[in-house]
């Protein structure tokens, strides 16, 4: 092969892959082109719906209030139902839970002494190795109301933050349709009528979270 026939042959190899690299990489720039989306001066990328604990709660705490109180049992009867047999009386009152069970209940008593927003309730007919407790705020902890419902899960959130700001989002939302306006500071030696909620961790002594709330005398 000539000189002039061997370089002829190397420019057409040589156009033939200009085409080749030109081909391809039109396709690429398409392809992103297909993959772009167009974001207008200003805008974001459309992101999760943020969770309201607030609105959640506000949502959910009539569901929550109306399920504690069908389910509450007179705590007398609770407390010997627990006595009696403790897993009929979960299935009859309560709500299965890791840590323990939350139980429903219902009682009139007379307030005793408090602290820090939780008082004794001294209730007529319990056994004398009963103590109960009621949470009155201005904190509410725990998740007993949440728990107590029954059917909110954790799979029903994205993560564990907005599972535990579930909980505060009802706790607050009962405070402000049940708490509000009550006068702590002269609630000793006055009757109460609580229905309410706890968790069964110790027998002997019950913290009660109210869902209804009416002071008397």
């Amino acid at each position: 092969m000539s000189t002039a026939t061997s370089g002829l042959a190397s420019r057409k190899v040589w156009s033939g892959r200009k085409i080749v690299l030109i081909v391809v990489g039109l396709g690429v720039l398409i392809a992103m082109g297909l993959d772009t989306k167009v974001v207008r001066q200003g805008e974001g990328p459309a992101g999760p719906k943020q969770f309201s604990q607030a609105a959640y709660g506000k949502k959910e705490f009539p569901k929550v209030r109306t399920k504690i109180s069908e389910r509450a049992a007179p705590a007398t009867q609770l407390a010997a139902a627990l006595a009696q047999d403790k897993s009929a009386a979960v299935k009859k009152y309560g709500v299965p839970n890791d840590i323990g069970p939350i139980m429903s209940v219902k009682f009139s008593g007379v307030v005793g002494k408090g602290d820090e927003g939780v008082f004794n309730i001294k209730v007529p007919g319990l056994p004398q190795d009963l103590t109960i407790r009621l949470q009155t705020g201005p904190a509410i902890i725990g998740t007993t109301l949440r728990d107590g419902a029954g059917g909110i899960r954790f799979g029903d959130f994205e993560n564990q933050i907005q599972y535990q700001n579930a909980a505060a989002g009802i706790n607050n939302a009962m405070k402000k349709q049940v708490l509000s306006g009550l006068d702590r500071d002269h609630l000793t030696g006055k009757t109460v009528h609580v229905v309410g909620a706890f968790q069964l961790i110790n027998p002997h002594n019950w913290l009660v979270t109210p869902v209804k709330l009416k002071v008397g005398s």
